[in-house]
């Protein structure tokens, strides 16, 4: 007999049906799995089975075909075990197959017929949908994840046994829904704040200028003078997340499977911080079946790159499409995916190996080749990416034992929102730019009006300091950003002054 049930899988972070056939027919013992199936799924027969008996079903074995369509298309993982299982019964008479078509089933089997938990359940929640079924069968620690789908039925289900009797009529499942608005509002508040960091008052107001434009930062300081920890804190004063970019980011960390039974959606901004031994496809995307990269689940957050220096050449250098286009295209022999890459770059290193070179308490012990190695090992095309170059000197002891906290985040990420808000009605018709660090040349000409003096100071800095004209456009959209926190159409020469102190490394200060 033939049974014919729906499923689904994902191909990048899109989510497409499958249609599981299984056909039971006569000859000797064999259970065979065909539409491209990968390790996981063909192992799938052995689970299968002893769920099948373990829950209490006949099962008389005989010559089992089992076809994934499409065909043509590499399917991986574990979560068609229920589907197939629910085909093998439906195949020997013992569910109906009218129910089973009516219904997309995931979720993989353990031996004992209890179903686990699967990966990309929010974009395959978001296809069924589309495609009209009655409704979705998951495992019960994905039921927050695919209840996030508004207008679609999610049957949660512990067991194999359950199922069946759902799909039989003789047990009825509730529909699971939550309150989308109240699970966000929840998931909005952030571990980390501002307040925690002792001192360094230079160095947060350039991380609340970079959060107000945009602004991709490398942090340059000697070690334990605080760069992670500042880092770390970044998101917390990035604009308050909203809620389609809340879907949009957890749709990737779906596809990945870094999202908790206990959780429904990823309220904050994404924090990525990658070992600096990571592999370029770990970092950007790819594989033999595909998936997002660090750059992508970093998508409307912060990729922190800490010992910048130590990445292997190549990783950084695939950074640079990304950055620029806020997309990463994976290209394969049958196939393109692009997965979405919208995030703000804060790198941090020390100023030489050793780590100490410049610090008035501690002696470095690099030699000046040694010193340009290290520094060498940034290119010139990646370092033109990142508009602010910031130091971050020790903390003296006078400000570590101050009892008095510094500003929350919430008080700076008010005027970062802001500076923001102005920015966004500012390129409101430019799909391609909504903040200044994506200004391209003309729009730096348009909207980066310089007062006299302010023109002036400029030109002194590119002439005195031999600042590149890389430096120039960046200083002036920082510039434009600074002035945006005060509100003003016009820079002004303390806007360019302070942006000028932004620039360490071209201004040599650590050559």
């Amino acid at each position: 007999m033939l049974s014919i049930g729906l499923s689904s899988a994902v191909l990048g972070i899109e989510a497409y049906p499958v249609e599981v056939e299984v056909d039971i027919s006569s000859g000797l013992p064999h259970f065979s799995t065909v539409g491209l199936p990968d390790t996981a799924i063909k192992e799938s027969k052995n689970r299968v089975l002893a769920a099948i008996k373990n829950s209490g079903y006949e099962f008389s074995m005989k010559r089992i075909t089992v076809n994934l369509a499409p065909a043509a298309v590499k399917k991986e993982g574990a979560a068609f075990d229920l589907s197939i299982a629910l085909g093998i019964l439906a195949a020997n008479g013992q569910l109906s197959q009218d129910r089973l078509q009516k219904y997309i089933v995931l979720g993989e089997l353990s031996l004992d017929g209890s179903v686990r938990k699967v990966k990309g359940t929010l974009p395959i929640a978001l296809a069924a949908r589309e495609a009209g079924v009655d409704g979705l069968i998951i495992p019960e620690g994905n039921r927050k994840e695919a209840s996030v789908v508004k207008g679609l039925n999610v049957f949660p289900v512990r067991n194999l046994k359950e199922t069946v009797d759902f799909l039989n009529g003789r047990d009825e499942l509730s529909s699971f829904s939550i309150d989308l608005e109240e699970e966000f509002e929840d998931r909005r508040n952030y571990e980390t704040d501002f307040a925690d960091v002792k001192g360094q008052e230079y160095a947060k107001r350039a991380l609340e200028v970079a959060a107000s434009g945009g602004h991709n930062i490398l942090l340059i300081g000697p070690p334990g003078s605080g760069k992670t920890m500042l880092a770390k804190r970044l998101p917390s004063i990035l604009p308050t997340i909203t809620l389609d970019e809340a879907l949009e980011t957890t749709k990737i960390h779906s596809v990945i499977g870094l999202i908790s039974s206990r959780s429904a959606i990823v309220g904050t901004r994404p924090f990525r911080s990658p070992h600096h031994t990571i592999s370029d496809v770990a970092l950007i995307g790819g594989g033999s079946f595909p998936r997002p990269g660090e750059v992508s689940l970093a998508h409307n957050g912060v990729l922190f790159l800490d010992e910048f220096p130590e990445f292997h050449r190549n990783v950084l250098e695939v950074l640079r499409q990304p950055i620029e286009d806020g997309v990463v295209t994976i290209v394969r022999v049958s196939t393109a995916l692009t997965y979405p890459a919208k995030f703000m770059l804060a790198a941090a290193m020390n100023p030489c190996p050793c780590g100490f070179y410049g610090d008035s308490q501690r002696e470095c012990t690099c030699t000046p080749f040694q010193i340009q190695k290290y520094r060498a090992k940034i290119s010139g095309p990646l370092l033109d990416r990142i508009d602010m170059h910031i130091e971050v000197p020790p903390v003296k002891y006078q400000e570590l034992t101050v009892d008095t906290d510094g500003e929350s985040s919430l008080t700076i990420r008010t005027r970062v929102q802001r500076a923001r808000d102005i920015q966004k009605e500012r390129f409101k018709k430019f799909k391609s730019v909504y903040c200044n660090a994506h200004m391209e040349a003309k729009y730096i000409r348009k909207y980066c009006i310089l007062e006299k003096e302010a023109e002036k100071l400029l030109k002194d800095a590119i002439e005195r300091l031999g600042l590149s004209a890389r430096a120039y456009d960046r200083i002036l959209k920082v510039s434009r950003t600074i002035a945006d926190l005060e509100a003003k159409e016009e820079i002004s020469s303390h806007h360019i002054a302070e942006a000028i102190q932004y620039r360490s490394l071209d201004r040599n200060l650590w050559m």
